[in-house]
């Protein structure tokens, strides 16, 4: 019998691996995602709109307020970038936005769709585990801002409302340059008047704690800042 013939080796594809960067997903434009640009006072979204969205800041400021049915507004949190706003239409039992969300600076956010962002956080361990911790630490800031309410001074919270603009404690420096915010959205987000703020304002400037940079430059606002709020 003549030999059997051996059968080629059979060629081994390389299996591609599918690698899926969170942060590239937050900065580029896709599939349900888009990155829009907003002037200052410019409405992101308002409050009583259908909620079908989820924005990231990318670069700028922007605040969240909300207004009564007798017309009062309250201003409930400046957020920055790294900050997701909207994120409670993810809820299926928030069908409208409960708050109105304003550019307070030249901005640059992205835009995704509730089912782009719904099918990353099921699909994408690594995101969704990012998000989860952005949603915690949101939830400690906002009982960390009722505390500061119920017992601090008017002085301490403005010092704190400015720290956080100045994005203290994250990676960038702290001692760093925020947007122009007013007089008047400082007193809202404190809880004070607009005289207070200013009277504030002066003092911190005059101990070297802040300092103004002319122009539409906007505020910088230094790490020593922290001794007011640690001052007991």
């Amino acid at each position: 019998m003549p030999p059997r013939r051996k059968s080629p080796a059979k060629r081994q594809v390389p299996v591609r691996v599918r690698t899926f960067d969170p942060q590239a997903f937050l900065t580029n434009a896709g599939i349900g995602k888009t990155v829009c640009h907003y002037e200052p006072k410019q409405a992101i979204f308002s409050q009583g709109e259908r909620a079908d969205t989820v924005f990231y800041i990318q670069t700028g400021a922007v605040q969240l307020s909300v207004l009564s049915k007798q017309g009062k507004e309250a201003t409930l949190a400046l957020l920055s970038p790294g900050d997701f706003i909207g994120e409670g239409c993810l809820a299926s039992d928030q069908p409208i936005r409960l708050t109105t969300a304003t550019a307070i600076a030249h901005s640059t956010i992205l835009r995704i769709e509730k089912k782009q962002m719904l099918k990353a956080l099921h699909e994408e361990h690594e995101f969704s585990d990012l998000f989860v911790a952005y949603i915690v630490g949101r939830n400690n800031r906002t009982q960390a801002d009722l505390v500061d309410q119920l017992f601090n001074s008017s002085e301490k919270r403005l010092a704190r409302a400015l720290l956080i603009l100045a994005r203290f404690g994250k990676e960038d420096s702290p001692e760093t340059i925020v947007p122009n915010v007013s007089q008047e959205t400082l007193a809202e987000m404190v809880g004070t008047t607009r005289s207070r703020v200013n009277f504030f304002m002066n003092k911190f400037r005059k101990l070297g704690f802040i300092h103004y940079s002319g122009g539409h430059g906007g505020l910088q606002v230094h790490s020593s800042l922290l001794s007011v709020v640690l001052h007991e």
